[in-house]
């Protein structure tokens, strides 16, 4: 069995290897600001409405997968601490 020792140096690797792979891909996630904006300025107004669409779902996805998962932890946590 590990020690807590063990498990949070492992848990401190994981998030520093996270921290390195976000950093390593942040430069190719800027290009696509450039080539957006790129379409942006030959299109139309009907294509900047649907490319600032897609980025409000974009943005807004994350926020309701981490609402849905917090919802759930609650309601299982509220079922183990009644059964208890």
């Amino acid at each position: 069995m590990r020690s807590k020792i063990q498990i949070l140096r492992l848990k401190k690797r994981g998030w520093t290897l996270l921290a390195g792979m976000l950093v390593l891909q942040s430069e190719p996630l800027r290009a696509q600001c450039a080539m957006c904006r790129a379409v942006v300025e030959q299109g139309g107004e009907e294509i900047a409405e649907g490319i600032n669409s897609g980025i409000v779902y974009l943005m807004a996805f994350p926020y309701v997968v981490v609402a849905v998962a917090s919802y759930l932890l609650y309601r299982n946590w509220r079922r183990t601490s009644s059964a208890a």
